[in-house]
């Protein structure tokens, strides 16, 4: 729930409702108005407030101005449990209530218990509601197995997901039809007690080659949500339009963004496997799931050779998955920090939660969520680069103000280091200018203005002996690496050549 008083502090929540409508999560924003009257003719902090968030929000209610009565208190509650099961509803999202007040805005705090006023019991839901989870008939069921029938090379696909029964039944499913997990690191089904060999992780970097990806030719593809973080995947469902494609979402949404001819199935997705899977029907060759399972491990191999060298971006992560205790959450910032996240988490029986605003992808907040998540109870280890740390540092007040126990590795290339992978990175003129744009700046005075621990880890051994030392340490904790985007790109290409360079070889032999 987001709540702020009027005008432009009203605006100010804008990227986070954007990111909750496209993340289809759960939000509440009360805004407070001023009173019709002082509408439009000038007055301070008063600017038009009604649908300001236009279509990104599910609902949008300006209630009345608020008066004494039974009446009153009636209608409130009622608005409140509306905009309660009208966020979770469906595809979840963002319900936005306005609130004009007149002056003087004193409340009232003399009453003993708000919610017995006036012989209103407040202690029983106002607006009790039953809601099913959607499933296919048989006969429909039936259906997408006789459009499946005869074809043996298919993959399973899991994008982000934040239902944790889903992993095994997934699992269950993907074992039982010989399939290989293609697994979003935001998918939750990485790690955990079904974990597999059928959860083929390193997928990114074996799909970078096209050659490879014709090697791996499906001839269908079930996808679970919304796309993957991974370019590489998207290539290769370019590459295969005629495969045939499912996309199984929980409620309505046309989420494909290649444009690829798809079949879209609107149904729970736990509930979904486990139907397939009670069908009983074995649609795959043990030889293709083989074939990802040994690729996989060609890229693994790779990615985890060790270096004694400069602390690469992509050690780092491996230094937080190896680091990361049981029971706990990873949130992971957007442009390299999420991608990287892909390439080296490996799989582990570790039950560990892993968040990120992949709706729009952007940097705003990134700080303010992992604190969000830290303060549901759970350890965090937020993981982010240095100008998503820089868009959000006043969010570490609230680690100082609530002494919250946050882990932050912050991965510091002095810039945007993706652009370092892209074509723009050739025009060594303008580059640093537009797209580099370096901060130089020594975050360790901001991380000590706000009240936390400070250090800087140079080696990939080093950032998992501190990760390890501040998860024993109360508030907040920072664990700056320094990295040269250069370098990175580089030590990045090399990786993924040598595993085309290894599978096209075995392969042809």
């Amino acid at each position: 729930m987001l709540v702020c008083t009027s005008g432009t502090a009203t605006a100010n929540y804008y990227p986070a409702i954007v990111e909750a409508y496209h993340s289809r999560v759960p939000l509440i924003v009360l805004t407070a108005d001023r009173p019709h009257e002082l509408r439009g003719i000038g007055a301070p902090q008063a600017i038009d407030q009604i649908k300001m968030y236009g279509d990104f929000v599910k609902w949008f209610h300006e209630m009345a101005l608020p008066e004494a009565g039974t009446a009153m208190l009636h209608y409130v509650r009622n608005k409140a449990a509306s905009a309660y099961y009208i966020a979770k509803e469906g595809n979840q999202g963002v319900v936005h209530l306005n609130f004009p007040f007149r002056e003087p805005l004193m409340v009232d705090f003399s009453f003993n218990d708000v919610w017995e006023i006036n012989d209103i019991s407040c202690t029983s839901p106002i607006l009790p509601t039953f809601e099913g989870k959607k499933h296919l008939p048989k006969q429909q069921v039936e259906e997408i197995l006789h459009q499946l029938a005869g074809k043996q090379r298919g993959v399973i696909v899991c994008g982000p997901q934040t239902d944790l029964d889903f992993p095994v039944a997934v699992t269950k499913l993907a074992e039982k039809w010989g399939l290989p997990i293609l697994a979003d690191p935001l998918s939750q089904v990485r790690s955990g007690a079904h974990v597999s060999d059928v959860i083929i992780e390193g997928y990114d970097a074996l799909l970078r080659n096209q050659t490879v990806r014709e090697k791996l030719k499906p001839d269908f593809i079930i996808r679970f949500g919304a796309m993957p973080v991974s370019k590489a995947y998207s290539f290769y469902v370019k590459q295969h339009q005629d495969a045939l494609q499912m996309v199984v979402e929980n409620d309505e949404g046309f989420r494909e963004p290649t444009n690829n001819p798809t079949t879209f199935i609107f149904a729970e997705p736990t509930t979904y496997c486990e139907a397939l899977a009670d069908a009983g029907v074995e649609t795959t060759s043990k030889e293709w799931l083989q074939l990802w399972k040994q690729f996989n491990d060609i890229a693994k191999k790779h990615l985890n050779d060790q270096s004694d060298s400069e602390i690469r971006e992509g050690e780092a992560i491996r230094a937080v998955m190896d680091s990361t205790p049981n029971q706990s959450t990873i949130f992971v910032g957007n442009s390299m920090a999420v991608r990287d996240l892909d390439s080296f988490f490996w799989k582990t029986d570790k039950q560990i939660e892993v968040l990120a605003n992949r709706g729009a992808n952007g940097i705003d907040g990134v700080v303010s969520s992992g604190l969000g998540a830290c303060a549901a109870g759970v350890r965090v280890t937020l993981v982010l680069g240095d100008l998503s740390f820089f868009h959000d540092m006043n969010g570490l007040h609230a680690a100082m103000h609530y002494q919250l126990p946050l882990t932050i590795l912050l991965i510091n290339n002095n810039g945007g280091g993706i652009f370092s992978f892209l074509s723009q990175a050739n025009d060594k003129k303008h580059f640093e200018a537009l797209f580099g744009t370096p901060l130089h700046i020594d975050f360790k005075y901001v991380v000590h203005m706000y009240g936390g621990y400070y250090v800087h880890a140079k080696t990939e051994a080093d950032v998992k002996q501190k990760l390890i030392e501040s998860y024993n340490r109360e508030g907040l904790s920072v664990i700056e690496v320094k990295t040269n985007r250069d370098m990175n790109a580089n030590w990045h290409k090399t990786k993924w050549q040598a595993i085309e360079q290894e599978i096209l070889e075995e392969r042809n032999r």
